[in-house]
């Protein structure tokens, strides 16, 4: 009998010097089936608030904002407390990935690959050691972005960005809305933004909903992201 086919989600929380803070592991089988889990504090960088802050303060979103970033420290510290989060070194980060790798050989994805990965390398963290990834952001838009279904649930939810200077608009689709639509649950909360529970409640759903109805080659290698093919203008006409 052959192996079973697992994926390996990751979700990061970062810092204003693009260090991860909080990091999010879950390894799911096609159905949706959690095999291993981890959620850290990623002790090089969360303990040092000083030199490495939580979290963009430029952002106008006040869930991002620096008069929030004392509550945000006091919800990681209760997660502490609570055991829903470990203090963990690069280290001791790498060494799970490591074991996971060796047990599960799993398909590494991320809802954005890039910049979590990116933001793990800045980290030492190393997701090298998985040879097949894929962007889950990528492939979800690629596989419903455009369709007529998503667009209508994008109308019934209002799931569109402010327009820009330059006048454009697009369409969210963020790992929030994704998980809406796929689970049909457009009243599912907005993403607490701490890493295990955003893979755990949001990612994973999207990718068991995207590898069981999708040819492997297909989200394997999907187009890049491109928020430019997801203007309201050309996808969106008057009634």
């Amino acid at each position: 009998m052959g192996r079973k086919k697992t994926f390996l989600i990751v979700d990061t929380e970062t810092t204003q010097t693009e260090k991860v803070a909080d990091i999010g592991c879950v390894v799911v089988d096609k159905e949706g089936n959690v095999l291993a889990q981890m959620g850290a504090l990623v002790r090089e960088f969360y303990l040092d608030s000083d030199a490495h802050p939580l979290f963009p303060s430029r952002n106008a979103d006040p869930l991002w904002g620096r008069a929030n970033l004392p509550a945000r420290y006091e919800n990681y510290q209760r997660m502490l407390n609570t055991g829903e989060r470990v203090l963990a070194s690069v280290g001791a980060v790498n060494r799970w990935l490591a074991k996971a790798a060796v047990q599960f050989r799993p398909v590494l994805t991320a809802y954005n690959l890039p910049f979590d990965s990116g933001k793990c390398s800045n980290s030492g963290i190393d997701l090298d050691i998985f040879e097949k990834r894929f962007c889950l952001w990528a492939a979800s838009a690629e596989k419903w972005g455009k369709t007529k279904a998503y667009r209508q649930f994008v109308l019934d939810t209002v799931g569109f960005n402010k327009p820009t200077k330059l006048g454009n608009m697009s369409y969210h689709t963020n790992a929030e809305i994704m998980a809406r639509f796929v689970l049909g649950q457009p009243e599912l909360p907005d993403e607490p933004h701490t890493a295990l529970e955003d893979a755990l409640h949001y990612e994973a759903p999207i990718l068991t909903a995207l590898v069981k109805n999708t040819p492997v080659a297909d989200y394997m290698n999907p187009p890049g992201y491109n928020w430019r093919n997801f203007q309201v203008k050309g996808n969106f006409k008057p009634a």
